[in-house]
C-alpha cells in the first residue's frame, strides 16, 4: 500500500494537461459488446477504475489493452455474459455492462455493485427502466438476473436524474424495436459522450445534451473509433489547487463548458479566471472570499468537486456554507481535515467552513476518491509536512496526480507503507 508525504507551503505554477475523463471512460468502454470488433478509445486515463473496468470485460472475451492514452478493444469474440463479484466490488461502474448485454444477448448476470463508502446508491431506476423496455429481471444471491426474448420500446420517466440509470437504460434502448422515450434523463457530460458515440455506431438518438432523449432502435450496430472527453473533475481539482496555494497554472485538454459552474464559484471566491480554446488560465493571490455552494445535477455544482471546494473555504477570509443534496452522508474528509486544524461544522448534510484558521500537518487517512483529493489540497498549504494514507483511492481517478502536481512546483513522495 502507498502513501503520499506532502511538503506544504509551495505556491504552484506552469502548465498541465487534464487527462481523459474517468467517468465518461466507465460509460464507453461497455458499448463495445453491442458489437463485435475493434474499437480505440482515444484520451482514455491511465487509471485503477479502467484497469477494473478492462479486467471485467476480459472476463467477458473483450481484449483490452492501453497504449499511451489510446485504449485498443476487441470485442469480436464474447464468451459469457456475466459480471462477477470479483470484479464488481471493486467499482459501482461495473453496473453499465448490464444494459448492453441484455439489449444484445438477451441476457445478462451481474453482481450488485460495490463503490465507494459514502452512502447507498440503489439501482432500482436501472432495473426499472429495463424492466419497462421489456426485461425480466430477478436478483438471487447477490446477482442482478435479466433476461429478456426481445426489448420494446417504451416511455419511460426516471423520478431522479441518475447518470447511470440514464446510461444503462439508453445503451439498452438503442437495440430494442420501436421507438423509446427517456424523460428527466441525465445532463452530464459523461452520458452525452455516451450518447454520441452510439450514433456513430449506427443508433438513433435525439435530444442528445436535453432531458429527453428520443431512441429509435436498430437491429445492429458496428464498431468505431472515438475521443474521449476531458476530466472536468481532475481539471476543477486542478483549479481549486492553483488557487489554494495562490498561484497561476495553465490547464491544458479542457472543456470550459462542462466546468461552467465551478468556474463561476471560482470567480466569485476571487479567482482570475481566463478562458482559450481548450485552456484555462486561474490566477489567484489573495485568501479566497467566502462562498457559499450547493451540489445539484449537471449543470449544477458537481458533487465530486465538493469536498475540494471544502477545503478551500478553510482559507476563506469567513464562514462558508457547503451542502451536498446528491450524497447526503458524502463528507467523510470532514474529520481528516479537522485533524489538519480545520473549524468545520456539521448539520446533516451542510458543512459550516469557518476560514482562516491555521492548518499545520498532520496524518489523515483518504475514505474515498475525492475525499482523498481534499485532503492532497489542505496538506499543499498546511505548514510542515503532512501523510495521506490509503492512495490506493486517489489512483482509481487520477493518473499521476502526484506528478503532474509536483510539475507545478509541490512536494509529494508516494512511499509504500504498511499503514493502514
Amino acid at each position: 500500500m502507498d502513501k503520499f508525504v506532502i511538503e506544504g507551503g509551495r505556491r504552484l505554477s506552469g502548465r498541465v494537461k487534464i487527462s481523459g475523463a474517468k467517468n465518461a471512460t466507465l460509460a464507453l468502454m461497455p458499448l463495445v459488446l453491442m458489437a463485435p470488433g475493434v474499437f480505440r478509445l482515444h484520451n482514455t486515463p491511465n487509471i485503477r477504475d479502467v484497469w477494473t473496468m478492462s479486467r471485467l470485460l476480459g472476463e467477458m472475451g473483450v481484449h483490452c489493452e492501453l497504449n499511451g492514452d489510446e485504449l485498443f478493444l476487441d470485442s469480436s469474440n464474447i464468451t459469457s455474459h456475466e459480471a462477477p463479484y470479483e470484479q464488481v466490488k471493486k467499482m459501482r461502474a461495473s453496473i453499465n455492462v448490464l444494459g448492453p448485454l441484455v439489449a444484445r444477448y438477451g441476457e445478462a448476470k451481474v453482481s450488485l455493485p460495490g463503490g465507494c463508502a459514502f452512502g447507498p446508491r440503489p439501482v432500482d431506476l436501472h432495473l426499472k427502466g429495463l424492466e419497462k423496455l421489456g426485461a425480466e429481471i430477478t436478483i438471487e444471491n447477490g446477482y442482478i438476473l435479466a433476461k429478456t426474448s426481445g426489448l420494446r420500446g417504451a416511455k419511460i420517466h426516471f423520478d431522479i436524474s441518475s447518470v447511470g440509470a440514464t446510461e444503462n437504460v439508453l445503451s439498452a434502448a438503442v437495440l430494442a424495436s420501436g421507438t423509446t422515450l427517456l424523460t428527466n434523463a441525465a445532463l452530464e457530460p459523461e452520458v452525452t459522450a455516451q450518447a454520441r458515440m452510439l450514433v456513430k455506431m449506427g443508433a438513433k438518438i435525439y435530444g442528445i445534451g436535453t432531458n429527453t432523449l428520443e431512441i429509435e432502435g436498430v437491429n445492429e450496430l458496428h464498431a468505431v473509433e472515438e475521443e474521449n472527453i476531458p476530466d472536468r473533475i481532475e481539471a476543477a481539482t486542478f483549479l481549486i489547487a492553483a488557487a489554494m496555494t495562490r498561484g497561476k497554472v495553465l490547464l491544458e485538454n479542457v472543456n470550459a463548458y462542462h466546468l461552467s459552474a465551478v468556474i463561476s464559484k471560482l470567480e466569485e471566491a476571487g479567482c482570475i479566471i481566463d478562458v482559450t480554446g481548450d485552456t484555462i488560465t486561474i490566477e489567484m493571490d489573495s485568501a479566497p472570499k467566502p462562498t457559499d455552494i450547493t451540489t445539484a445535477t449537471y449543470p449544477g455544482f458537481p458533487t465530486d468537486s465538493q469536498a475540494q471546494w471544502l477545503a478551500f473555504m478553510m482559507l476563506a477570509t469567513g464562514t462558508s456554507k457547503i451542502t451536498d443534496t446528491i450524497y447526503h452522508t458524502r463528507f467523510h474528509h470532514v474529520p481528516e481535515l479537522q485533524r489538519l486544524g480545520a473549524k468545520i461544522e456539521m448539520a446533516e448534510n451542510t458543512a459550516l467552513v469557518t476560514g482562516g484558521a491555521p492548518l499545520t500537518g498532520a496524518t489523515v487517512m483518504s475514505a474515498d476518491l475525492r475525499a482523498s483529493a481534499s485532503l492532497i489540497l489542505a496538506a499543499l498549504v498546511a505548514e510542515g509536512r503532512s501523510e495521506i494514507l490509503r492512495v490506493y483511492h486517489l489512483d482509481r481517478g487520477y493518473e499521476a496526480i502526484e506528478k503532474k502536481l509536483n510539475s507545478l512546483g509541490a512536494s509529494i513522495l508516494r512511499i509504500k507503507t504498511e499503514e493502514f
